[in-house]
């Protein structure tokens, strides 16, 4: 597995400060449109080091559906109770300003908070850019035969991959946007070491 770490080089070109971003949504794209943020989880990453996390817990417009429930847990009278996206995005937006976003299938991720913040009205701070650590990862999980859809290798597929502390299955399995956050970035940061080792 070693031999193939080449593949991988592209995460040591990240920069030591980053950003995480996932969420959990009502669901999945379809005739009606791109679904609704139910939360949004940031984990900073500081000279390489967790600093911070945090989940905003936002009310969506649409329904969850059941499907959508059994993956994250939160039910559709839960997020009734949450406060409004555009009440909590000038927070949100600060903690993108000027960063570097990775998200894990970003392809599904950040056309669904831009579609927020053109909804509602509000502005996109400037950032440095995305990353999409699902994308970048293809080619090594391709190269050892790990399972790996179109979108790429999935962070579960991953955690396993670098032995990195699965701290989803603390809360019995369940997504969430402020756990995947974290495991994102552990999961690249244990892929940088592994890449800096084999030099």
């Amino acid at each position: 597995m070693a031999m193939y770490n080449e593949l991988l080089w592209i995460f040591t070109q990240l920069p030591d400060d980053y950003i995480v971003l996932d969420t959990e949504t009502t669901g999945l794209p379809d005739e009606n449109g791109l679904p609704d943020i139910v939360t949004l989880g940031i984990t900073v990453v500081r000279n390489r080091e967790i600093a911070e996390t945090i989940e905003f817990k936002t009310q969506p417009q649409k329904r969850i559906s059941d499907e959508a429930q059994s993956i994250h847990g939160i039910t559709n009278e839960q997020a009734a109770a949450f406060e409004s996206f555009d009440s909590q995005w000038q927070r949100i937006a600060g903690y993108l300003k000027d960063q570097l976003i990775v998200i894990h299938n970003a392809s599904f991720d950040w056309p669904i908070l831009l579609d927020h913040v053109e909804r509602y009205g509000m502005e996109m701070p400037l950032i440095q850019g995305v990353f999409c650590s699902q994308k970048a990862a293809i080619p090594w999980a391709q190269a050892i035969n790990l399972p790996c859809s179109p979108r790429g290798p999935s962070l579960d597929t991953l955690t396993k991959a670098f032995d990195v502390k699965d701290i989803r299955s603390e809360g019995k399995g369940m997504h969430g946007a402020e756990i995947d956050a974290k495991q994102t970035a552990d999961a690249i940061e244990k892929i940088r070491e592994r890449f800096r080792a084999c030099q």
